[in-house]
């Protein structure tokens, strides 16, 4: 079938190019400097990230299929060295914490805090710890509670990987249209108007929560938050897009089959989405007006990208933005919009900006220390992970919820 995005890209340029010279002649004109200019590195960076976004499922399928529990040959190892390096982690972190020496009595100085005085007894007098076999064992047990740590990391953030790689392509191999259609307990809807409309709103039902989900959920906005990198807003931000999807798990747009909908339709409503979203990201159109109460629009979506405060999580609807009305996160443009992140990346580098946030959450759980922080640092809301760090005195990077 057709993808109607791949049809629509001499449109996508040309529609780009028509954007930027218009923007051009107001510069030239002596407007000042907007956020919706092309910076030729920031398009880059976006170009590339929109081309690789294209090439990326071709790939990932390639790879992952041999690891794809019950379809690849490779698949019961993934999820047995996902179980085995959580049990290392398990009694890693046992270990770590039997390792750990109290602290001494009050009133009582550690030994290795005094300087030398000369006379071991003089030194056992002052701390009353002598030297000896049970000063060296405590220096033995906490040198084997640091090693047992830094497995207990090492071992969980492999589990969490592999767990999650065999999640993802477990639930992606069981979801696929085809296959729910098969199952679907009603009957065939066709593929007249109204059931491509249909598909096209329920599509848009369905991606107004996972797109949701992806800026409540540290794990799925670590793919996310590519889209939300740039600190620039122009038609050039619409194809920045993630190439880490396959390692996702949301809700399935191919239940739809399960009401009916035929796989093609649904792929159809999936193209008019996308088709639809991309012409929102721009600052050179103001305002629909009254369109605004049930359409998603240039202005409605400028607020989604925006960093400040008012507009973080908002407007998460892709046509229709009646979804964010019902549920509570409609947010209208009242103040400039400041695009990026809380804290930006300042990178043009696609590969930085692809894996940054993936690669924070993974030194996090390696410096966790129990499996209710390593689950939270991943499947927790990101404001969650980045005030849990800023209370532990560490570098906050802040790289997402915009």
């Amino acid at each position: 079938m057709v993808d109607l995005t791949v049809v629509a890209i001499p449109w996508f340029f040309g529609s780009m190019g028509a954007e930027h010279l218009y923007l051009k002649k107001q510069v030239a004109a002596g407007r000042a400097p907007i956020a919706g200019d092309y910076e030729r590195r920031d398009t880059i960076a976006s170009l590339t990230m929109g081309t690789a976004s294209l090439l990326a499922p071709v790939v990932w399928d390639k790879v992952l299929k041999p690891v794809t529990p019950g379809k690849g040959r490779y698949g019961k190892a993934l999820v047995a060295g996902a179980l085995g390096a959580a049990a290392v982690a398990t009694v890693a972190d046992v270990l770590a914490r039997k390792g750990d020496a109290p602290l001494p009595p009050a009133g009582v100085v550690p030994r290795s805090l005094l300087p030398p005085v000369g006379d071991p007894d003089e030194t056992a007098a002052v701390t009353g710890q002598p030297e000896g076999p049970a000063g060296s064992n405590r220096a033995k047990r906490r040198r084997a509670a640091a090693l047992a740590r830094k497995v207990a990391g090492s071992a969980a953030a492999s589990a969490l990987v592999a767990g999650s790689i065999a999640a993802a392509t477990t639930w992606a191999n069981q979801t696929t249209a085809r296959k729910l259609f098969a199952k679907r307990p009603g009957k065939d809807l066709g593929s007249g108007p109204l059931v491509v409309a249909g598909a096209i709103v329920a599509w848009d039902f369905l991606y107004y929560w996972n797109h949701r989900f992806a800026h409540e959920s540290r794990y799925l906005w670590a793919v996310h938050v590519v889209h939300h990198s740039s600190e620039h807003y122009n038609l050039s931000t619409a194809l920045r897009q993630p190439v880490a999807d396959a390692f996702t798990v949301s809700m399935p747009f191919a239940a739809l089959a399960l009401l009916g909908f035929r796989p093609e339709v649904i792929q159809t409503a999936r193209d008019v989405n996308l088709l639809y979203q991309y012409w929102v990201h721009t600052e050179t159109i103001r305002t629909l007006g009254p369109a605004e109460q049930i359409m998603n629009s240039p202005s409605l979506h400028r607020v989604h990208h925006g960093s400040n405060k008012q507009y973080l999580d908002r407007n998460h609807a892709g046509i229709f933005i009646i979804w964010d009305r019902i549920f509570g996160t409609h947010e209208l443009e009242d103040e400039p919009v400041v695009y990026g992140l809380t804290r930006n990346i300042h990178t043009f580098n696609p590969v930085r900006i692809a894996t940054h946030e993936l690669a924070d959450i993974l030194g996090d759980v390696e410096g966790a220390s129990t499996w209710r922080e390593r689950l939270s640092f991943t499947f927790r809301g990101p404001g969650w992970a980045y005030e849990r760090n800023a209370r532990k005195g560490e570098p906050v990077a802040l790289a997402g919820v915009s």
